[in-house]
C-alpha cells in the first residue's frame, strides 16, 4: 500500500547517544532520518516537514513529556511515537502522543511503529483529497468553467487538491487505481 517512504522524514530524540545513534542507523536506509540529542533541539527542528518523530520521555534539558506538549501546541503536524525507558503510568492517558514503545526496542518494532502513523498520515491525505476532489467533480458539472476559473475559492482548492496529489503519489503505491476507483463514483445529478 504505502510507497517509496525514503522521502519520509523521522527524527529521532534521545538523550544518549548511542541509542539515537543506533536508531538513526536502523532506520537510515528507510526514511531521511534527522537525529537530535536532547529536547531544546528537537524543538528547534521538528517542524511540519517533520512526519514522525521517536521521542524518549526522560531526558535532562527539556523531557520528552514537554517536547510533546509544546509540539503539540504550536500546531504541528506530525505523529509523535514514545521511545522509552519510562514504563507507562496513568498519566498517559492525557498524553497527546501517535504511539507508545518501551525500551529496548527492536528494528522491527520501530519500522512497523513508524510505518503504521506513514499509513495514517497517508490516509489523512487521502480523506482531505477525497473532500477536495468531490467538489471539484460536483462543482465542474454544475457550474460553467469560466466561473470556476475566477473564483478565489475554487483556485484555493484546486491548489490544495494538486499538492495533496503530489505528496499521496509519494505515499501511496495504489493511488492512481484509488483516484480512478473514486472518480467512477457518480456524483453529478442524472
Amino acid at each position: 500500500m504505502l510507497a517509496d517512504q525514503s522521502e519520509a522524514t523521522v527524527v529521532v530524540v534521545d538523550d544518549e547517544k548511542e541509542v539515537a545513534d543506533a536508531y538513526a542507523l536502523r532506520l537510515q536506509d528507510r526514511y531521511n532520518v534527522v537525529t537530535v540529542y536532547g529536547g531544546e533541539e528537537a524543538l528547534a527542528v521538528i517542524d511540519d516537514d517533520t512526519d514522525v518523530v521517536l521521542l524518549d520521555r526522560f531526558m535532562p534539558d527539556v523531557s520528552g513529556d514537554e517536547v510533546l506538549r509544546r509540539v503539540r501546541e504550536r500546531g504541528t503536524e506530525c505523529y509523535i511515537v514514545m521511545v522509552t525507558a519510562v514504563d507507562p503510568e496513568l498519566d498517559i492517558l492525557e498524553m497527546p502522543f501517535d504511539d507508545y514503545l518501551c525500551k529496548p526496542v527492536g528494528s522491527e518494532d520501530l519500522v512497523a511503529a513508524i510505518d503504521n502513523q506513514l499509513r495514517v498520515l497517508a490516509f489523512e491525505k487521502l480523506s482531505e483529497f477525497f473532500r477536495l476532489e468531490s467538489k471539484r467533480a460536483v462543482l465542474s458539472a454544475a457550474v460553467p468553467q469560466d466561473a470556476l476559473v475566477d473564483h478565489p475559492d475554487y483556485q484555493a482548492t484546486e491548489a490544495t487538491a494538486e499538492a495533496l496529489e503530489a505528496d499521496l503519489r509519494g505515499l501511496l503505491a495504489d493511488f492512481d487505481r484509488v483516484v480512478e476507483e473514486f472518480r467512477a463514483i457518480k456524483r453529478e445529478q442524472q
